[in-house]
């Protein structure tokens, strides 16, 4: 694989780390990222989230809901979820803080506002390689059945992305997006920025 990318979600890690996972068994270089200021879990109600801090081992997390209702963080996915994310990296890193992971050829963020943040984020470095990074949205419903549809459809550009030439990537970029809405009937915003 040619180019290396990125998933970005807001603050639970299930749509972001549901591609990364799928990407990574196909063998590419994925990373996968919150925005968010802290982890934010389902809890029994909507007024009683379970919040950590990034950097918090998926394990961890996993472990802790277990012990508080087993059936619930079951029924509604949170474990399931938890013990694939631990496979596919030790805890949940936050965008904003991991600019030191290295540069990226393709961020992908799975709602408006996250990839608002991602753009701004870009714009407000400094620009000093001057290297080109593409940043798209795809709209995806912040549930199991829609994150994993999702990650297909990312696995899909993302394929496409690859069989271009890498020198003209930015050339085609208006073509390969136009395909894979005709294709797909999914709408992406799409745009270039700079490290």
């Amino acid at each position: 694989m040619k180019f290396r990318y990125a998933m970005v979600c807001s603050s639970n890690q299930n749509r972001s780390m549901e591609a990364h996972a799928l990407l990574k068994r196909q063998g590419f270089d994925v990373a996968s990222y919150g925005t968010g200021a802290h982890v934010k879990l389902p809890g029994p109600s909507l007024r009683e989230p379970n919040v950590y801090e990034f950097g918090t081992p998926y394990k961890q997390m996993f472990e802790e809901l277990r012990r508080k209702d087993p059936e619930l963080y079951k029924r509604n996915g949170i474990l399931p979820m938890l013990k694939r994310n631990s496979a596919v990296k030790l805890a949940p890193q936050r965008w904003q803080d991991n600019a030191a992971d290295g540069v990226f050829d393709v961020v992908f963020s799975f709602e408006e506002k996250v990839f608002d943040m991602v753009v701004e984020d870009l714009h407000s470095r400094d620009h000093v390689l001057m290297k080109s990074v593409l940043v798209i949205n795809l709209e995806v419903k912040d549930n199991h059945e829609e994150a994993a549809a999702g990650a297909r459809l990312a696995l899909d550009l993302c394929q496409e992305i690859e069989a271009t030439e890498s020198e003209s990537w930015e050339d085609s970029v208006d073509e390969l997006v136009a395909a894979f809405e005709a294709k797909h009937r999914r709408k992406l915003l799409y745009t270039i920025s700079f490290y």
